[in-house]
This record gives C-alpha cells, sequence and structure tokens, in this order.
C-alpha cells in the first residue's frame, strides 16, 4: 500500500450479519463502505466540522461494488481508501475491503461524491483550499 492508501475503518463480521448461506449479506458490504467513507476527506486532512459551518457537505452521486470474496462469522475486516480523481464539483474515491489476517481482497467500492451546498439542496464547487488537500492526496 502507498503512502495514498488510508486505513478507513475495522470491524468484524458478527453471526447477524450473515445470510441462509452462511456468509455476510451484500447489505452489510454496503454498510461498512458507508461507514469507512466518511473518514476519507479528513484523512487527507479535510475537517467535515469546517464543511458543514462553511454550508457544505458531499453526497453520494455514484457508486458500484464488486464482491470478490466471501466473508464469514468471525472474520476481521479492513478497509482501505484511495482518492482516484478530483473535479471541479466531485472526488472519486476507491475502497479496498478485506479480510484482515489474510489481507485477502474481498469487495471493491468505487464512488463518485459530489459537493453540496446544504442551504440550497444544490451542487457547488469544491472549495480551493479543500480541492487542493484533495488533490494532493489523489493517486
Amino acid at each position: 500500500m502507498s503512502a495514498t492508501w488510508f486505513e478507513l475503518h475495522r470491524t468484524i463480521v458478527m453471526p447477524a450479519l450473515c445470510d441462509a448461506y452462511g456468509h455476510m449479506n451484500v447489505r452489510h458490504y454496503a454498510a461498512i463502505f458507508d461507514e469507512a467513507g466518511w473518514h476519507v476527506l479528513a484523512r487527507a486532512g479535510v475537517s467535515l466540522t469546517d464543511l458543514r459551518a462553511r454550508g457544505l457537505g458531499t453526497v453520494v452521486a455514484s457508486l458500484t461494488i464488486d464482491f470478490h470474496r466471501e466473508l464469514t462469522a468471525g472474520q476481521l475486516v479492513l478497509v482501505t481508501g484511495a482518492i482516484t480523481r478530483v473535479g471541479h464539483k466531485s472526488l472519486h474515491y476507491e475502497m479496498r475491503l478485506y479480510e484482515a489476517d489474510s489481507m485477502t481482497h474481498c469487495a471493491t467500492q468505487k464512488t463518485i461524491e459530489v459537493c453540496f451546498d446544504t442551504t440550497r439542496r444544490a451542487s457547488a464547487p469544491l472549495p480551493d483550499d479543500v480541492r487542493e488537500k484533495l488533490v494532493q492526496h489523489a493517486l
């Protein structure tokens, strides 16, 4: 992993997350990726508190999840992520979910988030200082 890949989240697969086939159900992969995604900006040095104070946030415009290997109850999970592109109003990032003991790559999520004006309820340009921090950490 290069310096541009961040550790975003760790958890464990609990039995209640598993379906009738005995592996973690797809809806729980989405939840784990969602929790991890909240940390992408912070790991790049962008404060969510600061963004909110400016009346800004980010919203998911698009995401895809590819499933590579199953996970079962009791396995430890690690999610890493990297910013792959920064636009005028958006950022793209990829997250990889691993079974932490073996570092087996189990799933990949690719996400596009758009800067969002929380008052106007519409997209907005990324502030220059925010964009600069994101670009510094992009692959």
